[in-house]
């Protein structure tokens, strides 16, 4: 008699078991694989950058850029990088050696593809995958021509050509200065 009543205490403490652990499970939050993926980046915030486009040996004009970075915590905790200086060779190379941007034709201009050819030079440079994704916060075009205005100061200056126009990054609560 005492071996059925065990028994039957025991199947029902396996039971509530079963039960507590099924109805636990089912409401756990589901796992959400972006905001985990974005929990393990920071923002890397960079500066307005001007680079001068030259043509027949003279400044035609200047881009004027701002490009951030979300970048892996685990793998820049500790670095200093000059992103800065990076940021402004890899804009010089893209904007004036390769000439990705057709000033005639802004229309034509594939972000996806300005952005990937940042992400993945600045990643060969640090020698890791340290850069996960670019924002491009502001890229213009001001001609020269434009800049100028006469000595009396009744012309204004025209506004730059907006290549991309992007919202503003949002900034967490600690923003990191790399």
């Amino acid at each position: 008699m005492i071996k059925i009543l065990l028994s039957g205490v025991w199947v029902c403490a396996v039971t509530l078991g079963a039960v507590y652990f099924s109805v636990h499970m089912a409401l756990a939050p589901a796992v959400d694989e972006d905001a985990a993926k974005k929990a393990g980046l920071e923002l890397t915030r960079g500066e307005t950058i001007t680079v001068p486009v030259l043509a027949e040996g003279k400044v035609a004009g200047y881009f004027l850029g701002r490009i951030s970075f979300m970048m892996d915590k685990e793998k820049i905790k500790g670095l200093t990088l000059p992103l800065t200086e990076y940021m402004t060779d890899e804009l010089f190379t893209l904007l004036v050696g390769n000439k990705m941007v057709d000033i005639a034709n802004t229309d034509s201009f594939d972000l996806e593809a300005f952005r990937a050819h940042i992400k993945d030079d600045m990643n060969r440079r640090f020698g890791d995958t340290l850069v996960e994704e670019v924002l491009v916060e502001q890229l213009d075009y001001l001609a020269k021509d434009d800049t100028r205005t006469s000595g009396t100061g009744s012309e204004g200056v025209k506004p730059p050509v907006k290549i991309v126009e992007a919202a503003p990054v949002e900034t967490s609560a600690a923003e990191p200065t790399h």
